[in-house]
């Protein structure tokens, strides 16, 4: 697909809601930088999902970075950086601790806090919060050990046990 602006390839697909109309916009690398520039402004008093995306990249990134960054993929259901950006969709609940550098400030510019807060689901699984604790702490205790920094891993290894302890 073409930029709408000019005879590039478009690399950057945004749909914006206006007025519960939605609007897709496809723009090449130089006139997604124009338009998220301008969506990045602090004049606008309600965040878009455009200037989200502009304060999370900013735009200056290389492009060596952001293909780094697509490559990052979730160890459980194996969806890449660059799969969510197209899709707009994460794949399993440990998206979040996987990509959690990428989504923080785009969840807190969206919704204006990272944390839930309202209902859950009576039938939910009970202790997912502890299944996802489990994984980031061995996930923690696999990188201490590759930096050969043994006390580190020891002391996750303890809070690993206290954690599988619990009923």
């Amino acid at each position: 697909m073409k930029c709408q602006h000019c005879e590039k390839p478009a690399t950057f697909h945004i749909t914006e809601l206006a007025d519960s109309i939605p609007e897709e916009l496809h723009l090449c690398e130089e006139h997604a930088r124009v338009y998220l520039m301008q969506a990045d402004e602090p004049d606008e008093a309600n965040p878009s999902i455009a200037g989200a995306l502009a304060q999370q990249l900013k735009i200056s990134q290389t492009a060596d970075e952001l293909s780094q960054l697509d490559k990052q993929q979730c160890p459980i259901c194996q969806i890449s950086f660059y799969e969510f950006r197209h899709v707009g969709r994460l794949g399993c609940p440990h998206d979040y601790e996987c990509f959690d550098q990428q989504l923080e400030p785009l969840i807190l510019n969206i919704h204006g806090d990272n944390a839930h807060v309202g209902k859950q689901p009576r039938r939910g699984q009970p202790g997912s919060n502890r299944q996802t604790e489990l994984i980031r702490l061995r996930r923690q205790i696999e990188e201490a050990v590759g930096k050969e920094d043994y006390e580190l891993a020891s002391e996750l290894r303890d809070q690993i046990q206290h954690l599988e302890e619990e009923p």
